[in-house]
């Protein structure tokens, strides 16, 4: 797959779940919070079908190995149930603002389940740095009160889903399955939506809660076909093209599209600050991020690429001359100042002795009284 359309799923991938915080917010008066996501995943599910039915055959469906069943589960338990079941609860009680700056802590998280789990996926030193600047603009971005960070639940309910969602795209990464992404998605809507109906069982939601009115019925068409179905086509996509660690870096887009589509949307306003946020966090992509960056642009501008290259090339060599004409400049500006020193003295002393002259004169009229 090439980096272009790598970086058309990240993108896509991106938008659709950054979305996810404006229908949840949009959506969350009308429905009790597990409903909702259970429901959510039943259209879901009913779309990936009809998706699977035009698009796969059997055999692509059909799992073969140990590891296509550990994905399997691991995309329907962790990444996509238990994730969002944990987010639509922990919405209840914590702003939508800080609740995309702690999911964003996911790119933080899965290198180091990667780390234990994973062979061939490591964070560099240009990685964490490009981490911190994406927490840092993430957190600008949001702009949350930071009494919200204190004396509430919904904090840790949030943070679990991040683990939660690490955790399962390591875990698709460690099982090595030969299924496809689409196939695999396929399966984990329809198992997220069984698990997401058991967990509003358990915990004594009713259908009778709901109200239905036309805000709730887009919010939940959005949340369950662009986010419960097209979103994790692209995401595990993704996944298999570029890694785990790289593929978790689009929940650092996610508190942008909230921010947007809450402005677009919700009549939110978008501060100073925010936008301030919003290049911070483009700087730190273009850490993270730069190889594939260059890539693209190598492949779809090759002239622009190659005067780049250049200009690159002789600021370099200008910065290396400077450098090293440094130390003749230090000499020549140390002579300068020791002959000013040097003819400093003999000035400095004529002008003492003159003084003292004077002053003896001034003294010998009193002596001759």
């Amino acid at each position: 797959m090439s980096a272009r359309r790598a970086f058309g799923l990240f993108i896509a991938s991106a938008v659709l779940f950054g979305g996810t915080f404006v229908g949840a917010k949009a959506g969350l008066p009308y429905f009790p919070p597990l409903t909702f996501v259970a429901i959510r995943f039943d259209i879901g599910a009913l779309v990936l079908a009809g998706y699977a039915a035009h698009k796969l055959s059997v055999s692509e469906l059909r799992p073969r190995t140990r590891g296509d069943i550990i994905a399997i589960l691991a995309t329907g338990v962790f990444v996509i149930g238990l994730t969002n079941s944990l987010i639509f609860i922990g919405q209840q009680y914590i702003t939508s603002g800080v609740a995309a700056i702690i999911m964003s802590l996911n790119p933080i998280l899965t290198p180091v389940f990667a780390a234990f789990a994973l062979s061939d996926e490591s964070l560099t030193r240009r990685g964490i740095i490009g981490i911190i600047a994406g927490l840092i603009g993430v957190g600008l971005v949001a702009n949350p009160d930071p009494s919200a960070f204190v004396g509430t639940i919904g904090l840790p309910i949030i943070f679990a889903a991040a683990v939660m969602s690490a955790l399962g795209a390591v875990v698709i990464r460690w099982a090595t399955p030969t299924m496809s992404s689409a196939a695999r998605t396929v399966w984990g809507v329809p198992i997220a939506a069984i698990v997401t109906h058991l967990l509003a069982a358990t915990t004594g939601e009713s259908m009778a809660a709901i109200s239905v009115t036309p805000t709730a019925v887009i919010a939940l068409l959005y949340v369950g076909i662009g986010s419960g179905a097209i979103a994790y086509l692209s995401y595990f996509a993704l996944i298999d093209t570029v890694g785990a660690t790289r593929a978790n870096l689009l929940f650092y887009l996610t508190p942008v599209v909230s921010a947007l589509g809450g402005w677009i949307i919700l009549d939110e306003t978008i501060s100073t600050l925010t936008i301030t946020g919003f290049a911070v966090i483009f700087g730190g992509f273009l850490i993270l991020g730069g190889d594939s960056i260059t890539a693209v642009i190598t492949h779809r501008y090759p002239q622009m690429w190659t005067r780049w290259m250049r200009l690159r090339k002789w600021a370099l060599a200008s910065i290396s001359s400077i450098k090293s004409s440094y130390p003749l400049r230090l000499i020549h500006s140390r002579v300068r100042r020791t002959r000013a020193r040097v003819q400093h003295q003999p000035q400095s002393q004529s002008q003492s002795q003159s003084q003292s002259q004077s002053q003896s004169h001034s003294h010998s009229p009193s002596q001759s009284d």
